[in-house]
């Protein structure tokens, strides 16, 4: 239904899934799930639940949720957008934001990358977009206490800071996927990682290990059309890697066949809020070597095997070190699927559905 209907009695919920236009990456997976969820349980509520989603996506989750499209109009004149009660931005980089004061607005932290990554002009910018968000929000959720923590250290005046961790979605018991449609050597033992390749995600470092295990193939999966994907693109020419492949984007189904047929997944990355790839690794029973920088110690918890450097020689002796332990003892596997699986979509959003309840 386009907008809702205008019952003056039934509260509204408006949530921002207007990122599902990159529905590949990980915030767009998140929408998604949010969208799934809400499409499966919305006749459960005592209040309306309405998409803010791609006009390609106007009743694609079926008629128990109400759709508002996404449309540059409504971030240049947000006043034309209708009011709601409640609005949920579900990540700190939306172009939308509620207009009217009386709209109680929940706004999601994933991390305050930009802090890092922006200089001069850009970081001032960033860091008052950010500091708008913070002042507009009724209630601040972030994904992890590491995230927390960061917000809390630029804006220290806010008071009104939760953590709820990220759901995530699990592969259906007997759900094989299939293998990625990319030149693919099935017949080696191979690494995985995932991510969008950028500098961040530090898969460089990842290069002068695979030179040291030349037994395994090395599989980065993500968007790679970047200047640090040109950089690892040359360094694997010119040093004639042949055991790194970059993969590019990848299907659910391929990335549900490389976490569960990979030997280990290894994951270098220097900034994350959550870390979602070191969970999704975990429900597979995969060993996870992981850098420990920013969120990652806290949500791998004692699950994963964790660099101490980013040295080439320590990095192969971890990821050696995590296969044999777990062919040894497979009742790490066992815990480590466990721990995974306690990280639902559905502890997660009923945990949202008691704020937004709080706020109406």
């Amino acid at each position: 239904m386009l907008f809702g209907n205008n019952k003056p009695h039934i509260k509204k919920v408006l949530v921002d899934l207007s990122i599902l236009k990159h529905i590949n990456c990980g915030l767009g997976q998140i929408a998604y799930n949010y969208a799934k969820y809400f499409s499966e349980h919305a006749d459960e509520f005592d209040f309306e639940i309405h998409l803010l989603v791609p006009k390609t996506l106007v009743g694609h989750f079926g008629d128990k949720v109400h759709y508002l499209p996404s449309r540059k109009t409504f971030r240049r004149f947000p006043f034309l957008v209708p009011r709601y009660d409640v609005w949920h931005s579900i990540h700190q980089l939306s172009s939308y934001m509620p207009f009217f004061n009386s709209t109680r607005n929940i706004l999601t932290v994933h991390d305050l990358n930009f802090v890092y990554e922006k200089e001069g002009l850009k970081y001032r910018k960033a860091l008052r977009k950010m500091k708008r968000r913070v002042n507009r929000a009724d209630k601040i959720v972030t994904i992890s206490n590491f995230a927390k923590t960061d917000l809390l250290r630029f804006f220290p005046d806010i008071d009104n800071v939760e953590v709820i961790y990220n759901g995530v979605e699990f592969t259906q018991s007997g759900e094989l996927g299939q293998m990625p449609s990319a030149p693919f050597d099935n017949s080696r033992k191979f690494l995985f990682t995932i991510g969008q390749v950028m500098e961040k995600k530090n898969f460089h470092v990842l290069l002068d290990v695979m030179k040291l295990m030349p037994e395994y193939n090395l599989y980065i999966a993500g968007t790679n059309s970047t200047s640090y994907g040109d950089m690892i693109r040359e360094r694997i020419e010119s040093e004639r890697i042949s055991n790194v492949v970059l993969l590019g984007e990848i299907l659910h189904e391929e990335r549900t066949w490389l976490y569960s047929n990979c030997e280990a997944f290894v994951f270098p990355s220097k900034f994350e809020g959550f870390g979602l790839p070191v969970i999704e690794a975990l429900s597979y029973g995969k060993p996870v070597i992981s850098s420990r920088m920013t969120s990652l110690a806290e949500i791998g918890s004692t699950h994963v095997f964790f660099m101490d450097n980013f040295d080439a020689d320590h990095i192969a002796d971890r990821i050696r070190t995590g296969i044999r332990e777990y062919a040894e003892h497979p009742e790490l596997a066992t815990a480590s699927i466990e721990y995974a699986r306690s990280f639902t979509y559905e502890k997660h959003i009923k945990r949202y559905l008691e704020i937004y309840r709080s706020l109406l």
